[in-house]
């Protein structure tokens, strides 16, 4: 692709912006049903809805569908801009068809247009793709966007930057941005991307740290390529020569030494499951004495992970596939893989330890608030509890089973209706704890009446219940 200049730049905005070619330009013109289908790699119903000739069913069909389109319909809709030019399409026989895909993508009331290579996979056909593709918009790339701590930020490093949709994420609220990659062609369509959008973006080549040695930076983020494979992965946005889960394990180790203090890094990840060893205690090791937090979102016995990933690359069916797949899970099953883990990582760089959980329930979009909150609740918290003037958080409901006219009911189960959605069951004592904390009496002040109550000794009840009220507050059950 060639460099945008200024006057291109403004010319396809100006382009894009007249025909509607928004996320939600775009999703009126197709409707729920084909949005839906679209979503499912499914274009049909959206070439149906789309056969008017005019700029933005141009637009779709051109870049979303995939599909040719007469030469001059797209002399139409971008006056003055030689598409063929800029290799943003290619012509022939009076048809023009896309060989970069460029989408709308709207966040915080902003409309941007992110530069990629075309998504595989539509209409069931699905092709190798070339070593260097660079990824779009995707399910991965979306996760850690709403992943992302919500803060200001002076500098802030985007790893593995591929189309450059983090850093747009980003611009609004980071005074220098520095984006990387070891792919030439991701390191151009993000700064196709970044001119696009009217974006500063540093842009440098290099792998993990290497090229902002001794820098330091108040956010890190990364998408990196995480899948763990065999050597002689072509695949460049997905896959490296590193061993195992190496290449997050480096970039978990290394975060420390160039985040500013109490700067935060946040990737995606996979890591192995390895026999013998605890996952959890594995992540451990690499995160030292920072604070962080790990989640496993999602677990994959060897075989099926090997086929996900197969899939994606686009080898099913193909004369790769058996051999391919023979050689991953050999590889596998020799580094005492049992499982993988798929999740995220996150690290605040104060001195604390590690929280690692599996998680694989439904969480609120975005996350990343709720993420900021937990990590303020638990660093802030101090050791003694019984002085804090504790609340119930707004999004708590409480939940009773057992028999009818029982005097105590059998169960009882606290649960979050935001961030992690969390459930906690409880028993009568401390259900009756979190029904006084109105922030009229103190924690110590309830627990005091509670133990009257049972006719314990004080001692006894803040000893018990202590620890639970310091989980309730950490996951936001009680505020204070």
């Amino acid at each position: 692709m060639r460099e945008l200049t200024g006057n291109v730049v403004e010319g396809l905005r100006t382009a894009f912006a007249g025909a509607g070619y928004t996320t939600d330009g775009v999703a009126e013109r197709l409707g729920v049903q084909a949005n839906a289908a679209l979503a499912r790699n499914e274009t049909a119903a959206a070439a149906r809805r789309t056969a008017s000739g005019d700029a933005l069913d141009t637009m779709i069909r051109l870049f979303l569908l995939q599909r040719a389109v007469p030469e001059g319909l797209v002399d139409k809709a971008f006056p003055g801009i030689d598409l063929v030019a800029l290799g943003i399409v290619t012509r022939s026989g009076g048809e023009v068809r896309a060989v970069l895909d460029i989408r709308p993508f709207a966040e915080d009331a902003r409309d941007w247009w992110v530069v990629a290579d075309l998504t595989p996979g539509l209409d069931g056909r699905r092709e190798p793709m070339r070593s260097d593709y660079v990824l779009g918009i995707a399910p991965a790339s979306l996760s850690l966007i709403h992943l992302t701590v919500p803060i200001k930020a002076d500098r802030a490093l985007d790893i593995g930057t591929g189309c450059g949709i983090q850093s747009l994420h980003l611009a609004d609220r980071v005074n220098q941005l520095t984006a990387t990659d070891v792919n030439p062609r991701a390191l151009q369509l993000a700064k196709a991307t970044a001119a696009l959008n009217h974006i500063d973006l540093d842009l440098r080549d290099g792998s993990l740290y290497e090229p902002v040695r001794d820098e330091r930076f108040d956010l890190i983020v990364s998408n990196p390529p995480y899948v763990i494979s065999p050597p002689g992965g072509d695949l460049t946005y997905r896959e490296t020569e590193f061993t195992g889960d190496a290449v997050v394990e480096q970039l978990v180790r290394q975060a420390p030494n160039h985040l500013t203090d109490g700067g935060w890094c946040q990737l995606l990840a996979n890591w192995t499951c390895v026999r013998g060893e605890d996952w959890q205690d594995r992540i451990a090791t690499w995160t030292a004495d920072r604070s962080a937090w790990a989640v496993q979102r999602e677990q994959l016995d060897p075989s099926e992970y090997v086929e996900l990933w197969l899939r994606d690359a686009g080898l099913h069916g193909t004369a790769q596939y058996t051999t391919r797949y023979d050689e991953w899970v050999r590889y596998l099953d020799e580094h005492n893989v049992e499982a993988i883990g798929m999740g995220w990582i996150t690290l605040h760089n104060v001195e604390g330890s590690l929280a690692a959980e599996a998680w694989p329930y439904e969480i609120e979009r975005p996350i990343g608030p709720h993420v900021l909150h937990r990590f303020e609740r638990l660093e802030g918290l101090p050791a003694d509890l019984t002085a804090l003037h504790l609340h119930v958080a707004d999004d708590v409901i409480q939940e009773t089973t057992g028999q009818p006219g029982a005097e105590d009911p059998a169960t009882i189960v606290l649960r979050r209706q935001r961030g992690m959605r969390r459930a906690e069951q409880v028993d009568t004592v401390l259900a009756g704890f979190v029904g006084a904390s109105d922030g009229d009496l103190s924690a110590g002040q309830i627990l005091a009446a509670l133990a009257d109550l049972m006719d314990r000794p004080v001692v006894d009840v803040l000893s018990d219940y202590l620890p639970q009220i310091r989980n309730l507050v950490i996951e936001g059950f009680l505020n204070y």
